[in-house]
This record gives structure tokens, sequence and C-alpha cells, in this order.
């Protein structure tokens, strides 16, 4: 804890700013000399402090091309006295975004990573491998760090393996969420040596499909290094994730403890394996791998799963053939009341779907949405019980008219097999996409199944139900359990991500569709309990009237999303920026400029619960998209543009702000500026870009067609030259391309103006609101 109090007291640490580039590289600096000091002679240790420039393109975030210059990479390498040929590589990263401490994301990893250097170098067994601690300083800036050691530091060819660690949220567990590529040892490595396990394959393939926008330095060593690896990270609590909140006496010291046994235990396993020597050996498919509620790992290759499942699809297909098939003279027969059933579950399911959405959305439309931001309980009242309430008014009906003076037993039996029909399918399908997390409808086919010939006997003796369905229970107990276990894990790290999601996605929409499938998902061998209980009138009366008063109690607006609660802060997050725009022509000539103080909300609420607290924002004019200008004419820091609705805010009134150093770019494409800038580029029509001196050469357009490049360097770099080629028409009179820059001062005197501070003064204590000057200057070549 002392390492992380340590660091964080150093302040917001953002590339190019002294307190990342000399305070922080000098903590760390003291504190590997004082623990080389105290070493053993088992061991050598040698420290580098790497400041690579170099470029690369990403398809993250709509993609995009990022340049990096002198940025910072302090690098320790603990090994045996004699030297060691092959190495494993702990990850973490130091500096943090503008305006927060960043206690979880990164400086608590890194603080485990001095105190696992510090352990490690005073054992008096030498390891057989070394191990390489990477304190990275430019992680935030999408992954710069780590790919200027991965592919220019001489000792990175020596890695055979590596362990990220991460943050998404603050303390709490630390998740294994991405593993490999391939290398199933790796995992096996991880479910032998971790003290206390938490993984998840189910993770890892939410992760990889994109759904969450984020990314972690795991891809560019998976990437530009071809190593595979563990990625880590902390899941708990991810409302202040990114925010002034993320503070060290936030992170409890168990949470740091836990973290420390983990990977100290999983390092020294890999440093000493003889498997890390001809890692590429191992290299043989994918693995299945999830934890038993934190108790241990259950990991083992995808190929044993793939026929598992497909035996386990068999068996219940030969179940359910030989109950539909037999007798022979009710083949038929039965087929019809089976694939009745089968229909009814799965129209059920879409109705209730539909009607949970719609809801959604109507909560939406009316200005409530994230009303459970704060408040999650309000979430299940509201969507949970409706989700619940319409599948059992679909069968409870169906019972009545469709189904009537038919024998409940009968029902019950079939509806039954209708739901195991469905799981079976379900895990063929999945399974033969190639999907890891099949293993899920596995438990959903496979116990069920038991426990239906577990109490076989029992559901058709009179007298006997309250024993069937004790057995019945019993036998539903793993599937139910994992279940919950995993449904917690998913509204732990989804949850929070609503707030930060931008305001095309309507996050309501989001959390009432998991609702419904978890929903789905628990009710599915429950559905047959509607048809053999006498009644469900009572059951739909209470879920009706919980929903309708939440409903109510929403609509009027008693559940506000956000807190300032001192212990338990869920903030909105708005970002400000005092920018100031010049539009150039052909002949260079200023042929327009304004100021003003842009405003994001990045939540689907955008700005509309701040207005009221800060009501000249109402009075301000709305921005309009600059057509002619790559990504609006607006200084986007990231290319996030596609994340929000094209509604943008200026503070009004002429504000002027002086800077420096002010940027500048010339005919001949050279910059100067601060530390982190935006390049757009956009070739007129008929002409094309062809070549470019950054990435691999070749550009990478981002969504909707401008190209995109992030700029940042550290403390000191010379002036940014790069060129472009571009095909052209004969006639160009307007010129062939756009050029346009904007320059962010994220730190230093420059970083708010008197307006802005005056602004960010005024915002309401449930609101975190970063802001920092800008600048956007376009020019047409």
């Amino acid at each position: 804890r002392g390492y992380l109090d340590d660091i964080t007291a150093i302040g917001p640490r953002t590339v190019g700013s002294p307190e990342n580039e000399v305070h922080a590289v000098n903590y760390l600096l003291q504190q590997i000399r004082a623990i080389e000091r105290e070493s053993t002679d088992a061991h050598k240790i040698s420290v580098d402090i790497q400041r690579p420039t170099g470029s690369f393109s990403i398809d993250f975030l709509g993609g995009f091309t990022s340049y990096y210059a002198n940025i910072t990479n302090v690098v320790v390498k603990l090994e045996p006295r004699n030297g060691a040929e092959h190495a494993v590589l702990s990850n973490c990263h130091f500096d943090s975004v503008p305006n927060t401490p960043g206690a979880s994301d990164d400086a608590v990893s890194c603080a485990v990573m001095l105190e696992i250097l510090n352990t490690l170098s005073k054992s008096s067994e030498p390891l057989q491998h070394a191990v390489i601690f990477l304190f990275n300083g430019a992680e935030e800036n999408i992954l710069q760090a780590s790919h200027g050691f991965i592919t220019q530091h001489e000792w990175a060819r020596s890695i055979r393996a590596f362990i990220n660690l991460e943050a998404a949220g603050v303390g709490g567990k630390e998740l294994v969420f991405q593993t490999g590529p391939e290398n199933p040892w790796l995992v096996q490595a991880y479910v032998v040596a971790a003290k206390h396990p938490f993984a998840s394959v189910v993770a890892q393939e939410i992760f990889q499909s994109g759904i969450i926008p984020a990314d972690t330095d795991f891809r560019i060593y998976r990437d530009f290094g071809n190593i595979p690896g563990i990625d880590l990270a902390f899941i708990e609590n991810g409302y202040i994730y990114h925010t002034e909140y993320d503070t060290s006496d936030r992170i409890l010291t168990d949470s740091i403890q836990r973290a420390g046994d983990n990977i100290l235990a999983v390092l020294k396993y890999l440093a000493t394996s003889d498997k890390l020597a001809k890692s590429f050996e191992y290299r043989h498919g994918n693995v299945v791998f999830f934890d038993v509620l934190g108790l241990f790992v259950l990991a083992y290759p995808a190929r044993v799963g793939t026929i598992v499942n497909y035996i386990t699809a068999a068996v219940a297909f030969l179940y359910l053939s030989k109950k539909v098939l037999q007798p022979k003279t009710r083949a038929i027969h039965n087929l019809k009341k089976f694939f009745t059933a089968f229909g009814l579950t799965l129209i059920s399911w879409v109705c209730t779907l539909v009607t949970v959405l719609i809801v959604a959305v109507f909560v939406s439309v009316v200005g409530r949405s994230l009303s459970w931001y704060t408040h999650f309980y309000v979430s299940v009242f509201l969507y949970g019980t409706a989700a619940a309430a319409k599948l059992i008014l679909v069968h409870t009906l169906a019972k009545k008219f469709f189904y009537k003076n038919m024998n409940e037993q009968y029902l019950g039996d079939i509806f039954f097999d209708a739901s195991l029909m469905i799981w079976s399918v379900a895990l063929a399908v999945v399974t033969q996409i190639g999907i890891c997390s099949a293993f899920i409808c596995t438990l959903w086919v496979a116990f069920p199944l038991l426990a239906k010939l577990m109490t076989h006997k029992e559901f058709s003796q009179k007298g006997a139900t309250m024993k069937f369905v004790m057995m019945y229970m019993l036998g539903m107990f793993v599937p139910y359990l994992y279940m919950m276990y995993l449904s917690w894990t998913v509204f732990e790290m989804f949850t929070p991500i609503m707030g930060r999601s931008g305001s095309e996605i309507l996050p309501d929409v989001v959390l009432a569709g998991l609702i419904v499938v978890i929903t789905m998902i628990l009710s599915s061998y429950f559905i047959n309990f509607i048809y053999l209980v006498k009644s469900t009138k009572t059951t739909l009366i209470t879920l009706t009237t919980v929903f309708v008063v939440t409903l109510i109690l929403v609509c009027s607006g008693i559940f506000f999303p956000y807190s300032s609660d001192a212990a338990n802060p869920k903030p909105k997050r708005v970002f400000l920026q005092h920018t100031s725009r010049r539009f150039h022509d052909l002949d260079g000539n200023v042929i327009k400029s304004d100021s003003g103080i842009w405003i994001i909300g990045f939540d689907y609420n955008g700005i509309s619960h701040i207005t009221p607290h800060v009501p000249e924002i109402n009075d301000t004019i709305r921005t309009p998209c600059e057509e002619q200008a790559p990504f609006c004419g607006l200084p986007w820091i990231l290319p996030v543009h596609f994340m929000f609705r094209l509604i943008t805010w200026s503070y009004i009134g002429k504000l002027l702000i002086i800077l420096s150093p002010p940027v500048d770019i010339s005919v001949y494409p050279v910059s100067t500026g601060p530390s982190h800038m935006s390049l757009y580029v956009r070739p007129h029509e008929g002409s094309a870009l062809s070549a470019w001196s950054l990435g691999n050469g070749m550009p990478v357009a981002s969504l909707g067609g401008d190209y995109f490049v992030f700029y940042s360097h550290g403390l000191q770099a010379t002036p940014w030259r790069f060129w472009v080629e571009l095909t052209a028409p004969e006639k160009h009179s307007d010129g062939i391309v756009s050029f346009a820059i904007a320059a962010h001062y994220f730190f230093g005197e420059d970083q708010k103006s008197p307006q802005l501070y005056d602004l960010l003064e005024r915002f309401p204590n449930w609101t975190f609101s970063s802001g920092w000057s800008c600048t956007y200057d376009l020019f047409v070549f």
C-alpha cells in the first residue's frame, strides 16, 4: 500500500507532463534501486529507461493510426546470476488519464509489481528464467508504450509469455478475462499457481467481440509481438474508473494482497517452468476455462469441450426422440404436441423480449434513462418483474385457452422436454460456431436431464409432489448456482459501462435485454411448473403490481441516476473543451474563426440533468456540423464521434484563449504543439490517400471515411514531421486535401482558462467534469 499511496500522491500522470515523465519515473527508479541494494546474490537486476518513438495502426474505436515520440518506459530485468535466455514479462502502466489520480488504473498494479520484484529479489532460490517488469508510461494514449517496448527494446526478443495487469474498476477481485492466443499450458499455469482464482472464458469472448469499447496492452503483445499471455483486470465498482474518485483509499488492502498473491505465484511458476522456453511448441488450440465460485478453476482444451458438448447434445436428442417417437402409434400426435410446446416457448420468449424492450424505450423517451444507475434494484423491479410476468402470462393463457382440460402432468412433462430441446439445439449450434462459452449450454442440458431421470418415478406417482420438487431443485442446483454467479459478474462489469458508453446507445434497452435473457435462462426449466400449478393469479398480480409501481416511480423522477455519496459515488461523466477554431482557405487566409466551450455528456442523458444547475447552457448556440471539415470541425481527442448523437453544445460568448506553444502546421507537414494532438485528413472528391509515413505506410480510414492520427510525445520532442501521398484529378481548383489538427492542453497553466474554471465550479457535485483547453485548425492544400 505504501507504493500505491506514493504513486497516487504525485497526482494525475498524463503523458508529457512532469508528473508522468519526471516525478513518477524518479520515484520508480528510487524504489527499484532500493530493492536492488537489498537483493540476494542469487539474482542480477538490470534497469533501463526506454524512450521510444514509433507509429502503428489499430482497428480499435473504428480504426485510427497512432504516433508517439519520446515517451517513457521503465524496464527492470530480474534474472539468475549467469543470465537467462528466456523471459516472462509482467506489465503495468503508471500513466493516468487527465484529471484523475489513477489508483486502480493502474497505479495499484505497478505497486503490486514493485512488491513482487522486492519479494523475488530477496529469495535465495534462483529462477530458471528471467522476469522482465515493464512499468510503461503511455498506456492511456491507446497502448503506445507497450508498442514501443515490444517492437524496439532488445529485451523483448527473449519474452516467451506475459502477464498484463489492468483495471476496469476499482479494487475487488482481479478477473482473468483474456488468455492466449491458444497456448492451453498458460491457462494451466494459472490454474495450478493462482491462490485465489477468478477467471472466465465468457469474459474473454465478450471482450474480444468488441461489445465493450475498451482494449489493453494484451492486444499489442499478441498482435505485434506474437506472444501469448494472461490479461487480468479489477472489475469492481467501475462507476469511478477514470474519475477523480479513483483514489488509493478506495482500494482495500485485502484486494491488493489477493492480487499480489496470485500474480507472484503465477510469475514464479512461469519463471521456473520448462514449458516457457518452448512456448511456441505448446500452441495447440484454445482452452475452455472458468472458476467455480472463486474456489478453483476448471480448464480443458476446447477440442475436448467440443467432444463433451456433442456427446451431451446427442444423449439429449436420443432421450427426446425415444420419448416422442414411442409408441409408434402415437408418434405423429406426440410430435405435434412437442413442437407446439417448443414453438410456444420460443413465442413466449419473443413476446417477453419485445414487451420489456418497449418499456425500456418508453422510459428512455420520457427522459428517465439510467434511473437504475445508482439503485440497481430498480432495474430488477422494473424489467425483471415485467419479464417474469409476461412469461407467466403467455403460458397461463396458453394453458387456459389452448390446452383446456388437458392433463397437467402431461403438459408439465412436454414443456420440460421443449426447454431441453431448445438448450440442446443451442448447444449444438454454439459448439459448431466454435464458441468456448458453449459449456454453459452443456450445464443446462446435462444437469436438467439428470434431474428429470432422477425424478421420473416421483413425477408419475400421486402424492409425491414435494419429493419431486425437492429432487428436481437439487438436480437443477449446479446450473442455477453457476448462472447466478456468472450473472453477478456480467452485471458488475456492464452496469457501470452504461454510464460511459456514449449517447447513441440506449442503456435501458441494453440492460433490459440482459435482464430478459437472464430471466429466460433461469425460467427455462420452470415454465413447466406453470402447467403443473392450479393457478398463477397471485404471482401475476404481485409481479404486475411491483412493475406498475416501479414504472410510476421511475417516470416521476424519484430515482435520480447519479450519486455524490462520499463513500460510494456514482458520478455523471462530462467532458468540457474550451475550444478555439480557425478555418483556412487554399491561400492560407482565415475565413472563419470562433471560440467556445464544447460540452459532452458521456451517457445517453447528455447534459439534460445539468442544465437546471447551469441555466446559461440552455441559451447556448448549438454548433452545427461543419460539413466541409474532417470530423465536423470538432476537436475529438479520439475517433469516438460515432458514439454520440450529432448534437454538440458551445458555451455562448466569444471566449479568447491564448495558448503556448501554439499549434503550427506548414505547407510541408511539420507540426509543433502540446504533448497531445489529433490529426484529421480528408481527401477531396476525386483525390485518394495512397500512402503516408505513418503506421505501416498504408493509410487506415476511420468510420465515416476521414483519416484520424493520434499523436503524443514525452517531455521533449522534435517537431513532428510526416508526409502523405495522394492521387489527384487534373483539375482541383478547391484543393486536393484538407488537414485539420486539434491540440489538447491536458496539464500545466494552459489547461484551464478562467472561463472554463468558472463553468466547472458551477457543475453539481454528482458530476465528474474533466476539462481542458484545445484548438482546431483546418488547412487546405
